[in-house]
């Protein structure tokens, strides 16, 4: 039997037939995140979602995962950082005290390969299922000669609510509130130019290489699923008040903190508090990277942040143990002009 002719858009690098044949086989895990508020199926010009009220604002956030996808293409491991993208995009809106309804995605690549496109959106739709929102719709574009050869990018956006009543902005936080931490799973979605640079190239380290003191490999650990905090800290809304929320992203404790402060105070941490993960005191050494430009390019073991009044310190920490949630007091707010300032 003759092989099939390839069309002239794939001899110049567009394969639209493999394009709609992984769309099919996407199809029941796209659907299985559908939620009661999805009107439409997937296939159609623009996703359908039911209005969540009058008396509730829509919340929207977009970001990517960086070059993190370097080293999901270095390991050809593509099923996690569709996990990344949702759960960072999750608790961006979550500092405002915003549930997710529903996630879209764009996959930009050279040329798509059917197996590493269904694994992104396994991930699209494992972390969708377990943060409650839809994968309502998404765009894949292949393009050759924009992105190289083997590699692909990835953008999410998501769109939440929150009752207008419930909004957290920080303008309730005050001095003597209570910063309480939430422990990173390591690099989460930033620094990773930094990281690979020192890792790979000034280091001459291998995926498969352990982080020294540990028994993890690079791989795991510059891969590990940046965490969604969102069932623990709803879990905290429903019994305390918490005054402002920051989620650890590019810029650290230094700058994503202040984007919550109100002018007459500052946020005080003491790094004495918690142990800073191996992967990051490594490529410090390594790298011979200053301390404080560490503490502004990564989390360095803090994923999020809480403010709370101190009286409710301690029921906040024991509802986030109720959820298998780690969490240490970290700091506290002083008199000061709305900034974050590290001791010890």
């Amino acid at each position: 039997m003759a092989e099939k002719k390839k069309s002239a858009y794939a001899e110049a690098g567009v394969d639209i037939d493999a394009m709609m044949g992984s769309l099919q086989n996407i199809k029941a895990d796209v659907k299985s995140t559908n939620t009661e508020g999805v009107v439409s199926e997937i296939g159609s010009f623009g996703g359908l979602f039911k209005s969540p009220g009058a008396d509730n604002l829509l919340v929207s956030s977009v970001d990517g995962v960086g070059t993190k996808l370097k080293v999901a293409n270095m390991a050809n491991v593509h099923h996690t950082v569709g996990q990344d993208l949702v759960n960072h995009c999750v608790n961006d809106i979550l500092v405002q005290g915003a549930r997710p309804l529903f996630f879209l995605d764009y996959l930009g690549t050279a040329a798509l390969s059917p197996k590493v496109f269904e694994d992104v959106i396994s991930g699209f739709c494992k972390a969708c299922r377990e943060n409650g929102a839809a994968l309502l719709g998404g765009e894949t574009a292949e393009m050759p000669g924009l992105y190289p050869n083997g590699e692909y990018d990835l953008v999410g956006t998501i769109v939440g609510t929150v009752e207008s009543d419930k909004v957290i902005t920080g303008e309730d936080v005050e001095v003597g509130d209570v910063l309480i931490g939430l422990p990173s799973t390591g690099l989460q979605t930033n620094g990773y130019s930094l990281a690979r640079k020192v890792i790979f190239e000034t280091a001459g380290k291998k995926l498969s290489d352990l982080v020294p003191g540990t028994e993890t490999t690079f791989q795991d650990a510059l891969l590990a699923i940046h965490s969604s905090f969102l069932h623990p800290v709803m879990a905290v809304l429903e019994k305390v008040k918490i005054h402002g929320m920051a989620h650890i992203t590019g810029g650290g404790l230094y700058d994503n903190v202040p984007r919550v402060l109100p002018k007459h105070v500052d946020a005080q941490f003491d790094r004495s508090t918690w142990e800073t993960p191996p992967i990051f005191q490594f490529i410090e050494k390594e790298g011979s990277v200053d301390h404080e430009e560490m503490y502004r390019v990564f989390n360095m073991g803090i994923g999020y942040v809480l403010m709370v009044a101190a009286e409710d310190a301690e029921q906040t920490l024991s509802i986030l143990k109720e959820k298998n949630q780690k969490a240490l007091v970290i700091g506290k707010v002083i008199e000061g002009s709305g900034k974050s300032v590290l001791i010890n």
